[in-house]
């Protein structure tokens, strides 16, 4: 069962923060956190439509720069989301470069950036033809908790506590569409395009006596015709949506630990911070972080399937499974355990 997301952190666990995500088999990724992206490749960067910004301080927000860069020139549309002043910070980063040659680019960027407050929204548009000046006020709508929702995907928010305003974030599947290939292979079928196409139909609701085409090169006869409900019926298992979470950059206090439990709960894979040994508590709570215990508490009591701790110290990078056997020991006894009937 191929899975939808493929995350993977940017970086080494001792430097920028960032989880990229693209999707299986599409061209399409979003991201959480824009530190330093140079690792990533172009073409990659190229995939990125959404991001997801936890809070400006620099080692989370500096890659903006190269991914503006390399998205100059291009028709293209990049949705940016983050905290409290996130607007005023994206405006003070525009604002540091000269924008008099933009005039002459034929293809339109747009940079949509959404703020979160605890009880709204604030949503700016910024067009590189105007040289990314707004054109109007920001939009205001009420808070959800939702904060994107597409037909295969939805991204979720909470506001925790970093001693400025810092975003936890969750990725959810709607639902998982499993394709089986020996009935692929019965019906003289192969994967292609078509494919995404029928997946699209069965996110988006579409009726089920639609049709559904495949081309020549996909089968082993002419082009081919079948409704959605005949084809998800013969080709297709749904089974329920992968979710992944990410934390960074937090306190550990009751009210974000309150916050964070359950709303990560159940989740199949969580990306947490673990700057610090539980031995340096102290400069973990002084510093806005959490320890590698406490990671893996939360991890345990959320009831994480899988859980990936970075955003070390580098005061560890000498001995840093100390600080991935610290989590893993949280995590293992803080995990509920159901007995057997």
């Amino acid at each position: 069962m191929p899975a939808s997301f493929l995350p993977r952190l940017v970086n080494k666990p001792s430097q920028d923060p960032g989880l990229f995500v693209p999707f299986s088999f599409q061209k399409r990724a979003i991201i959480f956190d824009l530190g330093d992206i140079s690792s990533l490749s172009p073409r990659d960067i190229l995939k990125i439509s959404h991001v997801f910004v936890s809070h400006t301080h620099m080692d989370h927000f500096i890659g903006f720069d190269h991914l503006l860069r390399l998205s100059l020139g291009r028709t293209k549309k990049i949705n940016l989301y983050g905290p409290a002043g996130f607007i005023q910070n994206l405006e003070g980063k525009l604002a540091g470069y000269s924008w008099d040659l933009v005039g002459n680019y034929e293809n339109e960027l747009i940079l949509e950036a959404t703020e979160i407050h605890p009880a709204h929204l604030l949503t700016q548009n910024y067009i590189c033809q105007n040289a990314f000046q707004p054109t109007a006020p920001p939009r205001k709508k009420e808070l959800c908790s939702t904060i994107l929702s597409k037909s295969d995907f939805s991204v979720s928010a909470i506001i925790l506590d970093h001693s400025i305003p810092c975003l936890g974030f969750v990725l959810k599947e709607r639902f998982h569409v499993n394709i089986k290939n020996t009935a692929l292979e019965d019906l003289g079928l192969t994967p292609g395009p078509w494919l995404h196409e029928f997946k699209q139909a069965l996110f988006e609701n579409k009726p089920a006596e639609s049709i559904v085409e495949i081309p020549a090169e996909q089968t082993s006869q002419n082009d081919r015709l079948f409704t959605l409900r005949e084809l998800s019926r013969q080709i297709a298992k749904i089974t329920p949506g992968e979710k992944i979470g990410y934390i960074t950059d937090v306190r550990y206090t009751p009210e974000n630990v309150e916050k964070i439990i359950p709303f990560v709960q159940g989740v199949d894979r969580l990306f947490i911070e673990a700057a610090f040994l539980d031995a340096h508590a102290d400069t973990a709570y002084t510093k806005n972080h959490l320890t590698a215990r406490q990671a893996g508490e939360i991890c345990g009591r959320a009831g994480a399937k899988n859980f990936t701790i970075f955003h070390f110290s580098p005061r560890y990078s000498e001995n840093e499974t100390l600080l991935y056997q610290e989590a893993e020991d949280a995590y293992q006894k803080a995990f509920p355990i159901t007995a057997p009937p």
